[in-house]
């Protein structure tokens, strides 16, 4: 009796359990896409919640424009207002340039707080959480590019092409993308957050300074001058400029898609393996 009392009050247990909780059937695994889409949103949800990760993208801008153009276009260009037009392009890709790196950062600090282990606990397309941190760094990008370009009209740039400006930011964007591919994988290795802003900033300044954004290359040093036809940034920043002013440099674009696709075929494999070792 005893026993048979038991079973009969687990199965009443097991009954008032089942009528309490809603019956739902199991939902379906999220595909590649739609994981990549809710990780490019969290990215985007961060920059909400940590608004500082912007500033680079508005004050960086704002300083080196009015700075560079209204100290040192007189000097250069012969007037503030000539300056400008030169600058406002390679300040474009300036800014976007240097912010890619906070990929990394995110990463990094995903990792130092173990929020990467649960990640990598869930049954998602295990890729997603950096294809999709990236999906939304696009955003980020077409945001900063907004900000400098508004600064630069208030100030007085006036591209020739309105097309070539939308191009010139879709060009910035895709090679911004591929460097971007680099500083994860730095995330993956570095000890901290901070050291990943620090080595990529110690790489991007140099970069961007020794190119063709604020000065024409033709005064630099001979040995200076090629160096600078080699940076890719300075390739960029031609077809930049050519583009908002009516013209289609096919030989930079070319170069600079070519590069953005190598870049992603070594870096992003690199990646996902530091990504799916990491401990």
């Amino acid at each position: 009796m005893t026993d048979q009392a038991g079973k009969a009050h687990a199965t009443i247990a097991e009954g008032a359990l089942r009528s309490a909780l809603p019956y739902r059937a199991r939902p379906k695994r999220p595909n590649a896409l739609s994981a990549s889409l809710t990780f490019g949103w969290r990215a985007l949800l961060k920059i909400k919640h940590v608004p500082e990760q912007l500033f680079d993208a508005v004050g960086n801008p704002i300083i080196f424009t009015l700075m560079f153009t209204y100290l040192l276009g007189g000097a250069i260009a012969g007037s503030p207002g000539a300056y400008l037009q030169y600058l406002i392009p390679g300040i474009l890709v300036q800014t976007v340039i240097l912010i890619t790196a906070y990929t990394g950062v995110n990463l990094n600090t995903d990792i130092s707080k173990g929020v990467a282990d649960r990640f990598r606990s869930l049954p998602i397309w295990r890729p997603a959480v950096i294809v999709g941190a990236l999906l939304g760094d696009m955003v980020r990008y077409a945001l900063a590019s907004a900000i400098v370009l508004a600064l630069g009209l208030i100030l007085g740039f006036r591209p020739e092409s309105v097309v070539g400006v939308v191009l010139s930011v879709v060009l910035i964007i895709v090679f911004a993308f591929s460097v971007s591919w680099i500083w994860t994988a730095l995330g993956l290795v570095a000890r901290t957050p901070n050291s990943v802003l620090w080595v990529s900033t110690l790489i991007m300044f140099p970069l961007t300074f020794a190119s063709n954004i604020f000065v024409e290359p033709k005064t630099m040093p001979g040995w200076l001058q090629t160096a600078v036809i080699f940076n890719p940034i300075t390739h960029l920043v031609s077809a930049v400029r050519g583009l908002m002013y009516g013209t289609i440099p096919v030989g930079h674009i070319a170069w600079l898609l070519v590069g953005c696709v190598v870049l992603v075929v070594i870096f992003a494999p690199i990646t996902m393996y530091l990504y799916r070792s990491k401990k």
